[in-house]
């Protein structure tokens, strides 16, 4: 996997410098019968245009739930939003619906994990698509049908002319998830947020969709947000990449950057778990030992120290005690001394 990482050469941009998506602080609440759950608990992050973002972490992690708060989908019924979210300069959090309608297929969009209940069954391929270029351009039927039908085409759907016209159910599981491409990028949003897009896709039309949302990234100069469990993917995908547990993020850098030198031992329990090319076939995989923690009562200090086998490494018990700081730009929050962290070798790591 190490081999392929992608690199295009470029540094991140700083923490808020120019940067199109500005996250910092994020907290998300919601408020159940069982107490509140502190889905994301003190996010923050940077994504300039042009430039993908991977997001990883284990199911749980706050990782769509940050999404959606870009979106500002979640419903203020139930849920609490506090921080700041700044979308070219446009505050998010607290924003009026009107303008979050505004800001929605314009200026950012959104392909969901499962594409069959995303689409409805009721209306065309081509309608579903037209519809938002409509509202947001008020271009007339036939124009926005044009479009559709266009947008169908450059996601490599054959006869896009006849195929507009089918129903969901008619598509594939893979060009089900092209049309929802379709419908995301048919307004050119500045910021795609990619929610597990290639999720119960086989391995050949994964690579066809992660290749088409890189061309697709370079003819309109769109910046991504990626979010996916599998290291693997944004591997080859991303330029920059986000670790997520426990709604926190614990580390952070470059793909390349995080891969060959990865800061935190939850990263290297990812990167342990996964299955290597040059590893023998009879080697069992390392799974990281425990289950994640509950987002009702989430642990003190840093939230992986449960599950952490390098806790004793940490004097005063500052793991279970102190909460790590994530520092600005390449690191991870974590207690262990580069010293320490020089000194253990990961399963499958690269030192």
């Amino acid at each position: 996997m190490t081999e392929a990482i992608r690199d295009h050469g470029a540094a991140p941009a700083p923490a808020g410098d120019g940067a199109f998506l500005s996250v910092r602080d994020l907290r998300v609440r919601f408020s159940t019968e069982d107490g509140t759950v502190r889905a994301v608990d003190g996010l923050s992050f940077d994504l300039a245009r042009g430039r993908t973002l991977g997001i990883v972490g284990e199911s749980g992690s706050g990782k769509s739930v940050t999404s959606l708060s870009v979106l500002g989908l979640h419903d203020p019924a139930t849920s609490r939003t506090e921080g700041e979210i700044l979308l070219d300069g446009q505050e998010v959090t607290g924003a009026d619906e009107r303008t979050l309608e505004r800001l929605r297929g314009s200026k950012v969009a959104m392909i969901f994990q499962d594409s069959l209940s995303a689409l409805s069954p009721y209306y065309t391929i081509g309608r579903q698509i037209a519809e938002p270029y409509r509202k947001h351009t008020g271009a007339s039927r036939r124009a926005a049908w044009d479009r559709a039908v266009e947008m169908l085409g450059k996601v490599g759907i054959p006869r896009p002319g006849l195929r507009a016209r089918d129903y969901p159910h008619q598509f594939s599981g893979g060009m089900r998830q092209r049309a929802m491409i379709a419908m995301a990028l048919v307004c050119d949003p500045e910021l795609l947020i990619a929610d597990e897009p290639t999720t119960a896709l086989d391995v050949t039309v994964q690579a066809q969709i992660l290749d088409l949302l890189a061309e697709l990234q370079q003819e309109f100069g769109s910046a991504i947000i990626l979010i996916t469990h599998d290291l693997g993917v944004v591997a080859n995908t991303a330029d920059d990449l986000l670790v997520m547990y426990a709604g926190r993020a614990v580390e952070r850098g470059t793909v390349r950057e995080v891969l060959r030198d990865p800061r935190h031992p939850y990263t290297w329990g990812l990167l342990g778990s996964m299955p290597r090319l040059e590893s023998d076939v009879d080697e069992p995989l390392r799974p990281i030992p425990g289950t994640p923690p509950s987002l009702l009562d989430p642990p003190s200090g840093c939230p992986f120290h449960p599950r952490c086998p390098h806790t004793a490494l940490v004097p005063r018990g500052r793991c279970a005690s102190e909460r790590p700081a994530m520092p600005e730009g390449r690191g991870a929050a974590c207690h262990l001394s580069p010293a320490d962290k020089r000194g253990i070798r990961f399963p499958g790591g690269v030192r």
